[in-house]
């Protein structure tokens, strides 16, 4: 109301100037006489002055009613029109502290999709396990097997029993209200079960089982949609590559990519702060991320060892037979370097990045965890690249304090700023490797530089034994990536090996112009 009491002040204003001016008038009228004549124009005056003041109030009066009836019939127009028209007054909503500048600018409106109406044939509930980006893949798929199976969704649990122990909920990575509502054409998706199945749920009247892994939508059709009819909710564990990469009709493969690239968006507080440090990137120039997967934890699942020193090697050798999940334990870290298997060391990395005639002098955000052998096994590199840098050294402590022992919201940070640099050069095939390199294929095949590891250590094994030139390692290592910068291309299938196949994320071409 508060702009029609201003257009009342107004109109007030006004009068009182009329008022005034008409006074003024009268007042100054007579000249000079004897004091009958006086009177006479003093009582005159003072019935004209009184007309004056009448007809100003009723003219108030009849103002502000008016005002007011346009007001009511614009409030009982409906929720519609009402609203907006009122909404258009910005100096109705302005805080007394507001710029008005700032005041003056509407925010467009979201126009959610219209709800998919379908039978509804139970309840999905999903338990995530991994990383982030394991995690993230995990829930895609899931929400593609609600959709195909015609079943209400629960927002997926996020895995909290890992090695990194990390306690993010959904709603601490992603914006878990986006993620609902963007994706309501094609599924129905809960932050919890309604009251009644829970209760169910809580007396154990329900299904739980950890789905075959690379399976076909089929198999989701014909083995868990019966057990979700028979009770009603159904809670699927262990879900990461539970759907197969290739072979899937396209409406799902396309529905994959929705959820990964539109319905998953990481909240204000994690996009704020990559936007942050993107920005203080860019104002120094290009940068490159490197995704240099050299932390201790990767170190003793792999049992890579190379450039450790003895107290290294049986740190991370105990630290493998401490998980009895990781069930690979005797393992020799030469033999599988040689095969690619490994990922590559600083040193290594260091010598690839100047055979590819990186520029000496561009920014390398360091997106990673604590590296093994710290300032020791990083020499070489920093040597090489001198313009290292990390998130925490773009950022203050106190910023970085919320997302502290979160190591997923941490990588969410890393993820933000690996999507926006001008090149992208994962050393290790891992979750975030892959989903990076997918997304930025989806955003315009950004460059991402895919190390072919096998052939890369043949190459540095010989240029270090001298076997080799410079020019010659130089020229074959450009030779062997010039097909391997993130352009367009068809994923690799090998219909007997799902394992060994392209992930679909990582060139999900079905949602790509090619």
């Amino acid at each position: 109301m508060c702009c029609c009491s201003r257009l009342v002040d107004k109109v007030e204003e006004e009068e009182e100037e009329q008022l005034n001016e008409m006074g003024g008038c009268v007042t100054f009228t007579g000249g000079g006489g004897g004091e009958g004549s006086k009177g006479d124009k003093s009582n005159s005056s003072l019935m004209v002055l009184s007309q004056a003041k009448m007809i100003l109030w009723m003219t108030r009066g009849m103002t502000t009613l008016l005002l007011w009836i346009c007001v009511v019939q614009l409030l009982t127009v409906g929720e519609v029109w009402g609203p907006r028209l009122l909404k258009t007054w910005p100096s109705c909503y302005t805080h007394p502290q507001t710029d008005i500048r700032s005041s003056s600018l509407i925010e467009p409106r979201i126009l959610l999709p219209p709800k998919r109406t379908y039978k509804n044939n139970g309840y999905l509930m999903v338990s995530c396990n991994g990383g982030l980006n394991q995690m993230r893949g995990a829930i895609c798929d899931m929400v593609a097997v609600a959709r195909y199976l015609n079943v209400t969704l629960i927002v997926p649990e996020l895995d909290k029993s890992s090695f990194w122990a990390d306690p993010s909920d959904f709603e601490d990575i992603f914006d878990v209200d986006h993620f609902i509502k963007s994706l309501r054409d094609e599924v129905r998706i809960l932050k919890e079960l309604p009251p009644r199945l829970k209760r169910r749920v809580d007396l154990g009247k329900f299904h739980s089982l950890a789905p075959i892994s690379w399976s076909d939508i089929t198999y989701y059709h014909h083995q868990i949609l019966p057990l979700i009819r028979r009770y009603k909710v159904v809670h699927l564990n262990r879900t990461d590559a539970r759907l197969a990469n290739n072979g899937l009709p396209l409406e799902i493969q396309k529905l994959r990519c929705r959820v990964n690239f539109s319905g998953l968006k990481f909240t204000s507080q994690i996009e704020e702060l990559g936007k942050k440090v993107v920005k203080i990137l860019r104002k120094n120039g290009p940068f490159l991320v490197l995704h240099l997967r050299y932390e201790m934890d990767m170190l003793a699942f792999s049992g890579c060892t190379q450039g450790c020193n003895g107290d290294e090697v049986e740190e991370l050798t105990r630290m493998r037979y401490a998980y009895p999940w990781w069930k690979e334990k005797e393992i020799d870290s030469d033999i599988k370097r040689k095969e690619g298997l490994c990922p590559m060391t600083p040193e290594e990395t260091a010598l690839i990045l100047r055979a590819l005639r990186i520029d000496r002098g561009i920014q390398i955000y360091i997106a990673a965890g604590e590296i093994y052998g710290g300032d020791r096994r990083m020499a070489s590199l920093a040597a090489e690249f001198p313009n290292l840098v990390r998130k925490e050294m773009l950022l203050d402590p106190l910023e970085l304090g919320f997302f502290q022992n979160h190591s997923s919201q941490m990588a969410a940070l890393d993820y933000f700023v690996s999507l926006e640099s001008d090149i992208f050069v994962p050393t290790y095939d891992g979750n975030m490797a892959r989903v990076v390199e997918g997304h930025r294929r989806y955003l315009g095949f950004k460059k991402t530089i895919r190390f072919d590891r096998k052939i890369l250590i043949d190459l540095i094994d010989r240029y270090s034994e001298g076997s080799m030139s410079w020019d010659e390692f130089s020229n074959t290592v450009k030779e062997v990536h010039a097909d391997r910068m993130g352009q367009p291309m068809r994923r690799v299938m090998i219909s007997d090996r799902p394992k060994e196949e392209e992930y679909f994320y990582a060139n999900p071409y079905e949602c790509l112009d090619l």
